[in-house]
């Protein structure tokens, strides 16, 4: 009885519970992210912070009176390697949610397997095209490029600025990009007086920010990710180049900064408001989350969060409290209650779901940032 005396029949029963939760069968979690390769500096933090958050979930008692089990593949970047884990999760694995694929191209590589094993898949990645047209086992939680191309027009015109020069690189999230500021321009009063690409892996893009720097163009918006964006900024800075510089939520990581140096002084782009959680006001409805969440990761790694490893945040939030409703890890039961999803306050805005909408989020979760002084800052 000395225990009982110690820790009281409270917290006795607790121990008693969690031994009990993991002594049962797991639940599997699988996750396939890019934490080599090009979108290596997306993934690490979503690696990161499943690891993170799947211990913390453990630590509480699981899910459902059993233990979380985190089965994670690196896909290198290569959206065919995506393919063969994703293919290896659902039929070797036997797991009972996929949260997976970082990049648009590994996105788009696993939907065709998880709607013929219909199991619950949650993306990762920008591309719109995930879940635009809406496919009945697939959700994301990354923001949508479209939403992105908006959120830079508006600011843009904000300026009294109107004719710009669009740089995107040739991955699946940069052409959806493409395909959306072409789409989007016309309606927000912008002209495209330039449209190059460039590939994501390119070493130098001074050839064609030398063609941009001879058109009349009055802003430049790249729309990549990864090192790639890196080396635009710096090849900017290079040639001098002096329009008023956008980028895409691609870049929302603190690699971005520190790989493009001084270089990227000055840069907006939309973002998440996880990655300035100390800016917020008091007000603000993801204040007390993204806090949370930026705290403990910064505490854990010692290096502070993106809006990737955000994703896989809220990608587990959705999930665990869709399986807590369900009662039942039945992948139909569960994706029925993904689809539910309502006023969920998270890392990427305030999701609400439903049969026609696989993302949930609208323009207000987007934030216009800037580079200053080295960080991140709300653009004014």
């Amino acid at each position: 009885m000395n225990i009982v005396r110690k820790i009281g029949w409270t917290g006795l029963i607790l121990i008693v519970s969690t031994v009990i939760a993991m002594a049962a069968d797991p639940i599997k979690v699988g996750a396939i992210v890019s934490t080599t390769g090009a979108a290596s500096f997306l993934g690490e933090p979503q690696l990161k912070t499943f690891r993170m958050e799947v211990e913390r979930l453990n630590s509480a008692g699981g899910l459902l009176g059993r233990p979380l089990e985190l089965v994670a593949y690196d896909d290198g970047s290569e959206a065919a390697k995506a393919n063969t884990f994703a293919k290896r999760l659902i039929d070797d694995d036997k797991v009972d949610v996929l949260i997976a694929g970082t990049t648009t191209g590994a996105s788009m590589a696993i939907i065709p397997l998880v709607e013929k094993a219909q199991i619950p898949y949650i993306s990762l990645a920008g591309g719109i095209s995930i879940v635009e047209p809406v496919k009945k086992w697939v959700f994301k939680t990354a923001h949508t490029d479209r939403m992105a191309v908006a959120k830079v027009f508006e600011d843009i015109k904000k300026r009294h600025l109107s004719s710009v020069a669009l740089l995107s690189d040739t991955s699946g999230f940069g052409q959806s990009g493409r395909k959306a500021a072409l789409a989007l321009a016309p309606q927000s009063g912008i002209e495209i007086v330039t449209d190059e690409t460039y590939g994501p892996k390119d070493t130098d893009v001074t050839t064609q920010l030398t063609k941009i720097r001879g058109s009349n163009a009055q802003a430049l918006f790249v729309f990549g990710f990864g090192e790639g964006a890196s080396i635009v900024t710096k090849n900017v800075a290079q040639l001098g180049i002096t329009l008023p510089h956008y980028e895409s939520h691609g870049i929302a990581s603190r690699e971005y900064i520190q790989l493009s140096g001084a270089a990227s002084e000055g840069v907006r782009f939309p973002a998440a408001a996880v990655v300035v959680a100390d800016q917020l006001p008091e007000s603000d409805p993801q204040k007390a989350v993204v806090t949370d969440y930026a705290a403990r990761y910064k505490a854990r790694y010692k290096e502070d969060v993106s809006t990737f490893g955000g994703h896989v945040y809220d990608a587990l939030q959705i999930w665990t409290k869709a399986v807590e409703r369900a009662q039942s890890t039945d992948h139909a039961k569960v994706r029925d209650e993904i689809e539910k999803t309502k006023n969920y306050v998270g890392t990427g805005g305030v999701v609400n779901m439903s049969s026609k909408d696989h993302l949930g989020l609208d323009s207000t979760a987007f934030r216009m940032l800037k580079v200053s002084s080295g960080t991140w800052s709300l653009a004014d």
